[in-house]
């Protein structure tokens, strides 16, 4: 399924319109899992590298508590311009 997102992305949709498009969720991706295995090795306290705020609710949904969330930084290019633009503006990513 993700080849066929990545493909309508060269057709010019964005990430959030090429997984809409195909049925699928915006991110299909399940943070409670990640905590369950941070509490299961023991972990009740993370600081979180994301950009991402539903990992945040993830992991704090699981009882995990997130003492800080560290943005990540990348430099625009043409390549990535439009994907990371639908990242902040459409998704609430840092």
């Amino acid at each position: 399924m993700k080849a066929g997102a990545y493909a309508l992305q060269e057709k010019g949709l964005d990430t959030l319109e090429a997984n809409t498009h195909l049925g699928l969720s915006v991110d299909g991706r399940d943070y409670e899992a990640a905590g369950k295995i941070l509490k299961s090795l023991g972990i009740k306290k993370v600081r979180l590298l994301t950009n991402n705020r539903t990992k945040l609710k993830g992991l704090e949904t699981a009882g995990i508590t997130v003492t800080a969330t560290v943005p990540l930084w990348t430099t625009s290019n043409p390549h990535n311009e439009k994907y990371l633009a639908t990242k902040r503006q459409r998704m609430g990513h840092i």
